[in-house]
């Protein structure tokens, strides 16, 4: 156990943590929770009583609409102040039900159970919610931490093989910023990583959120490959051509290593470490635009860790150290689209 961050194979610990707890729980399910996950929820939990919502929740629907249609849900339901809603799914449930929650009657409880490898190492911790807005990735959100976070890896068991390649883009985003010794087990790990590795991840992400709760400082970390990577996520999906985050953001971690040989002292030996891991395991997407640099650095510049109009980077010293706030010139940011991008 890591605080509120428990691995429940069974889910005895969350029976024992909301049996009596709440005046009414709501369970959020997509359409994919529905079938594949929810069965194996309620065989954990036959004596608790709870009612479930599904929301039809995806990177297309995730926004203002679907707050709404959640709200109007809990409304209906006669949900009050001391409800408790569940969100059984990956990244985009949680973003989006832990925001719903969060602003629902000034806000309400909510728990996440992640059903996906990037929930469970990254998108269901540390409090950060909400939705896309105008095309732009997590535009409008709140951060309320959850009661609490249930790992079950059981449900890895149900995910194609490029939700687990999206998970474990993350999950070396840890390695690369904190951990060398991370690192380095993620290049030798199966598939379907071991529930210690899993664990890890998450406790690396974790205890930099305790640092930093309110990302003053220290959590922008978190943010390494995430400046490219949710550029190319929405200039992909506005194309008709989408990626998973974590291939985005793998991908934006090679362009941003590449940026930290230049700018943050990253050897070439380890950039090429790490540049050897992404390209075998990630394609580098078709990207359909004559003019991709500039389209890219128009969306870099609704970054969150911008200040003042600069576009702000996370940048590796060495794999296990990372700073951030790095200010780059334009001119770098577009040699290393045509570089590896074009």
């Amino acid at each position: 156990m890591m605080d509120n961050i428990y691995m429940d194979l069974n889910f005895n610990i969350l029976k024992h943590n909301v049996t009596g707890k709440s005046s009414k729980i709501v369970v959020l399910t997509d359409p994919n929770t529905t079938k594949y996950c929810l069965p194996v929820l309620k065989k954990y939990l036959k004596n608790v009583d709870f009612l479930h919502l599904e929301i039809p929740v995806d990177e297309s629907t995730k926004n203002i609409k679907t707050i709404v249609y959640i709200w109007k849900l809990l409304l209906e339901n006669h949900i009050d102040r001391h409800g408790l809603v569940i969100n059984l799914g990956g990244g985009v449930l949680s973003d989006t039900g832990g925001f719903a929650a969060s602003t629902y009657k000034r806000g309400i409880s909510y728990i996440n159970i992640p059903t996906t490898l990037l929930a469970m190492v990254d998108a269901s911790i540390g409090g950060k919610t909400g939705i896309n807005f105008l095309g732009i990735k997590n535009q409008i959100g709140s951060i309320q931490q959850p009661e609490g976070i249930y790992i079950n890896p059981l449900f890895l068991n149900t995910l194609p093989e490029e939700e687990i390649k999206s998970g474990r883009a993350e999950m070396f985003k840890h390695g690369l910023i904190a951990s060398y010794d991370h690192f380095q087990k993620l290049l030798n790990t199966s598939p379907i990583p071991e529930d210690g590795l899993i664990i890890e991840s998450a406790q690396i992400k974790n205890e930099i959120i305790q640092k930093d709760p309110e990302e003053n400082g220290l959590r922008r970390i978190l943010n390494f490959g995430h400046t490219f990577g949710h550029a190319i996520e929405s200039f992909l999906r506005e194309m008709g051509n989408p990626v998973t985050h974590g291939h985005a953001v793998a991908i934006g971690i090679l362009l941003e290593s590449y940026l930290s040989t230049l700018y943050a002292g990253l050897s070439v030996k380890e950039f090429e470490k790490i540049q050897d891991f992404i390209l075998q395991n990630y394609e580098i997407p078709e990207f359909d635009s004559d003019n991709l640099d500039n389209s890219l650095i128009h969306l870099m510049h609704h970054d969150k860790k911008n200040k003042s109009g600069e576009i702000r980077f996370v940048l590796l010293n060495k794999i296990g150290s990372a700073a951030y706030d790095y200010v780059i010139d334009k001119k770098d940011i577009k040699r290393v689209i045509n570089t590896f991008l074009v």
